[in-house]
């Protein structure tokens, strides 16, 4: 009998299919370099919000709730296109890491649409915390930052360490590094 038979370790290409996930400070330093980029997605998105502004004045629709609600649509627009596209967006080209569905291929629209939104679960828990504790300002955003943390934290405790948000939408965070 051949010793390759004998052998109890599986041979690499008989691995589980399913590629690693990127280490949370990749993803971190990931998200980081997204808010960079989103900087100047945001600043020209709200140069044509600024615009219309005076259309919007007369329809009734100007005010702070109409620019977040702006700036939300923009930056689901700008995720949700580069997602189904080929994955990545600028940020993870970069990184070197990718979404994709349980297929492994990049998420359609309405999949991509959904991680979007879940990604933001985050939030009104965190901001009801904080209206709770009646804060404002800095110790709010704080409280906001301590939500953020915990939702990415969580991905510590799926066995693939996937974030929770990816896990609800079907779709997972790929390592596109070469491996050792």
């Amino acid at each position: 009998m051949p010793a390759a038979t004998l052998d109890p370790v599986p041979p690499a290409d008989a691995v589980s299919a399913v590629p690693a996930a990127p280490p949370l400070r990749r993803r971190i330093a990931c998200m980081l370099y997204e808010g960079v980029l989103l900087f100047g997605v945001l600043s020209a998105s709200t140069a044509a919000y600024l615009v219309l502004r005076p259309l919007l004045r007369k329809l009734g629709v100007d005010g702070p709730l109409a620019i977040q609600l702006w700036s939300f649509l923009v930056m689901g627009l700008y995720f949700t296109w580069f997602w189904q596209r080929n994955g990545q967006t600028l940020a993870m080209q970069t990184w070197r890491m990718r979404v994709e569905n349980a297929a492994g291929v990049p998420p359609r629209w309405p999949q991509a649409a959904l991680r979007y939104l879940l990604a933001w679960l985050w939030l009104p828990p965190s901001a009801a915390v904080g209206h709770l504790l009646g804060l404002v300002k800095g110790p709010f955003v704080g409280v906001l930052c301590a939500g953020l943390l915990v939702w990415i934290l969580l991905a510590w405790l799926d066995p693939r360490r996937q974030f929770l948000h990816d896990r609800l939408a079907g779709t997972r965070l790929t390592d596109l590094r070469a491996r050792p």
